[in-house]
């Protein structure tokens, strides 16, 4: 009887222990709006969520859900996660910015982190990447390298993240090019490789070597290689399998050292809602190697140019710059500001396309 009891008390209390244990697990959970597969934007963030992992084994439980479309579905998924005992939330897409926000004034005590969006709550943080330095590098190639003098670029949704990009891009091109067009087509997705490769497609069609796209699968890179002169860059991660040819470089968005260090401060105490955008200097963007398929000159100035966004010493946006509407904007030797790259709703002076609305 009494060794009934002793066990009895033993089990109690190793189950106790393990729910303890269980409860110091600091849990993290992420929203991803593709597969962890698609070999760009999602693969990264799962990089990123792999680093947490390592950096803090058993003292983390991450959890994940990937292919969440934006809008009701979010929130519902986002709420889950917060009913679930999780203790932070990344969530990876621009349109999680509202879901993410109603959901963090339902649960006070969770924090959540939203990837590439503008609105902040005391237990809500945002962040992003300055991928148009990224999308300025790629602009020095494409235009060096074109040969029929037409940039194709595969848009997904014209939100100011994707117009600054081809802004970006345009600029540094026309710069090194000045016979250099831009022919976008809107997707209007992020990943869905049947929609990517047919726009892929189209923009060879129309004359179109060198194929920029933000949108997050290797299809573009597969209907570019299979037309056999069409160079690509790498979108989100380093899409290398395609290089050295088509993809000449890539632009790499490296979430892990951010992701591991608000891990750490909620898990010490210390998060704190913040605004974080940073680029190539920092860390958060990479330029994939550029590959030998690249002029050692060309190769020279872009790795320069990177090096010059890197330090500071130069800015992708300095003037003189114009509107598409030849309105000025940017004085000579001016750079724009944070709050107007942040809203960009504009096209430079030379693109000849709309927005659409």
């Amino acid at each position: 009887m009494k060794f009934t009891k002793l066990l009895t008390s033993a089990a109690v209390a190793l189950g106790l222990a393990t729910t303890a244990m269980a409860a110091d697990k600091t849990k993290v959970g992420f929203v991803y709006v593709g597969p962890v597969g698609d070999g760009g934007w999602t693969y990264e963030h799962d990089q990123g969520r792999k680093a947490v992992v390592e950096a803090f084994g058993d003292a983390v439980e991450t959890t994940y859900v990937e292919n969440v479309p934006e809008g009701a579905d979010a929130e519902r998924v986002i709420t889950q996660m917060a009913l679930q005992g999780a203790d932070l939330i990344f969530t990876t897409s621009f349109g999680y910015m509202d879901p993410t926000i109603n959901v963090a004034k339902k649960f006070p005590k969770v924090k959540f982190e939203h990837a590439t969006g503008y609105k902040t709550a005391d237990n809500v943080s945002v962040y992003s990447a300055r991928f148009y330095e990224g999308r300025a590098v790629q602009g020095h190639i494409a235009g060096k390298m074109t040969k029929s003098n037409v940039v194709g670029y595969i848009a997904s949704f014209p939100i100011p993240e994707v117009i600054r990009g081809i802004n970006s891009a345009y600029i540094h091109a026309k710069k090194v090019n000045p016979d250099v067009q831009f022919k976008i087509i809107w997707a209007y997705t992020w990943f869905d490789p049947a929609k990517e490769a047919d726009a892929a497609k189209a923009l060879i069609e129309q004359g179109a070597d060198v194929i920029l796209q933000h949108t997050d699968s290797t299809a573009p890179q597969a209907a570019a290689q299979a037309a056999g002169n069409v160079i690509t860059f790498g979108q989100a991660s380093d899409m290398g399998e395609y290089a050295p040819f088509p993809r000449v470089s890539s632009i790499i968005d490296n979430w892990a050292p951010y992701y591991v260090a608000r891990t750490k401060a909620v898990m010490d105490g210390t998060w704190e809602s913040v605004n974080t955008w940073d680029g190539i200097g920092a860390g958060m963007v990479g330029i994939g190697e550029i590959s030998d398929a690249v002029p050692a000159d060309v190769k020279a100035e872009a790795l320069a140019l990177k090096d010059a966004l890197a330090d500071g010493s130069y800015h992708a946006f300095t003037g003189p710059l114009n509107k598409q509407d030849g309105s000025a904007w940017l004085a000579d030797g001016e750079t724009a500001d944070d709050g107007t790259l942040a809203g960009m709703n504009f096209y430079v002076e030379g693109i000849d396309a709309e927005i659409p609305n």
